[in-house]
């Protein structure tokens, strides 16, 4: 006898479902850098990928630009580009930094307000190489198939083996197997590139030829503020040295030399503080005293909070802390930005400044450019950012700090 659960999942797998449709937009284009006029084809649409018996998967946003009139384009280079999260969409490399287009929304003190804009993009790498910007499932306009669950899709090993099999797709549909490929990742997008590396690889013996590398991460060890890894407090230091001296915390001849306070840092960390970290509870009263000291130097903090962390600085810590007497906080991905929260006594920011001063502009942007200039037109909510950094999977790394720099090297 079936259960009435049983029952459901069967008349569920016997429903007919709905084939995905492939979206695409084309137009012609053109961009100047350095002199030059650059033609080319900006391509935004969809590629389904499905399982070896042909079933829908999911259907993966994708925005292209393949510069025209050109001797051999099958051979020209090839650069694939993604951020991170995990659940971050594409359109901070795209829209930031690579593509052809770019966010017009200022920097820190000298941010533009609401509705923003759009500007050329001198720094585009579109003179020397082709771009393909991919959005993994759940971001951007990157969805399941109907009846597929979203949660297949989220985690290490299912993002790489989806986001590989895409850039398989559209190497062949663009016969672009001939040509120099490169990844470029960001933050978590540099732990995807580097797993891709391999799968791409074995999977489908599709050699890149670089990997380029942005806020890496290969060895979640060296980020993981976990009790006992002291990896992390020492090799953030260099960092917290840096964001004291923009916000103008350390002593003054510290501050007089931004890059010899960096130094300075870097040589303690790898020294006296490696040590006196590796000691733990068998570090000296008179030991314990001067790295209190000289680490409250080196990163704008009082002895006492120094003292109360144990030695060991957290990062959410230290971004709500450095400004705590000014009831200000700092951006954890770029801490020249100022941010305000409610609660000045918390232990932990209520929001990262330098995300919320940039959501914004990159959100409204994109929304605008890929429909007035892309011309595709899609009624769903692009997904900038999605919620999926707490619940990716990684249960085959369990107990240990996944690294995929083995990967690489192999």
């Amino acid at each position: 006898m079936q259960s009435e659960e049983e029952k459901a999942t069967a008349a569920k797998e016997t429903e007919p479902s709905k084939a995905l449709v492939e979206e695409s937009s084309e137009t012609d284009q053109t961009l100047t850098i350095d002199g030059v006029e650059i033609a080319y084809k900006a391509i935004a649409g969809t590629m389904v990928l499905k399982d070896d018996k042909g079933k829908d998967k999911a259907s993966i946003f994708y925005v292209a630009y393949l510069r025209q009139g050109i001797d051999e384009p099958d051979q020209r280079p090839l650069t694939i580009s993604f951020n991170g999260g995990p659940g971050s969409s594409s359109v901070w490399m795209h829209m930031g930094l690579l593509g052809p287009r770019r966010v017009h929304s200022g920097d820190v003190d000298e941010l533009v307000p609401p509705p923003y804009g759009l500007v050329d993009n001198e720094f585009s790498l579109l003179d020397r190489s082709d771009l393909v910007f991919i959005d993994p499932v759940s971001t951007g306009y990157s969805r399941p198939a109907p009846g597929e669950e979203a949660k297949q899709f989220h985690g290490y090993e299912q993002d790489i083996q989806s986001v590989g099999d895409f850039i398989r797709l559209f190497t062949t549909r663009h016969n672009r197997w001939l040509s120099p490929k490169f990844i470029i990742g960001e933050s978590y997008g540099t732990t995807r590139a580097a797993g891709l590396s391999g799968y791409l690889q074995d999977r489908y013996g599709l050699y890149l030829n670089g990997l380029m590398l942005v806020s890496s991460i290969l060895t979640f060890q060296t980020a993981r503020f976990t009790t006992g890894n002291d990896l992390p407090p020492m090799l953030f230091l260099p960092t917290y040295t840096a964001t004291a001296w923009y916000h103008g915390r350390l002593d003054a001849d510290l501050q007089a030399d931004r890059d010899a306070a960096v130094r300075a840092a870097e040589e303690f960390a790898l020294n006296e503080y490696n040590l006196a970290l590796a000691k733990g509870s068998a570090l000296g009263e008179d030991e314990r005293a001067a790295i209190v000291e000289k680490l409250a130097r080196l990163t704008g903090l009082s002895p006492a909070f120094v003292e109360q962390s144990n030695l060991r600085i957290n990062i959410h810590r230290f971004v709500k802390e450095l400004l705590r007497d000014q009831g200000r906080t700092v951006g954890r991905l770029d801490s020249r930005f100022k941010g305000i929260d409610r609660d000045a006594a918390g232990e932990h920011t209520e929001h990262d400044p330098s995300h919320s001063a940039i959501a914004g502009a990159y959100t409204g942007a994109f929304n605008d450019y890929v429909r007035r200039e892309l011309k595709f037109e899609n009624d769903m909510p692009y997904e900038i950012i999605s919620d999926l950094y707490q619940s990716w999977d990684y249960s085959k790394h369990q107990n240990q700090f996944l690294d995929v720099a083995e990967t690489l090297r192999q």
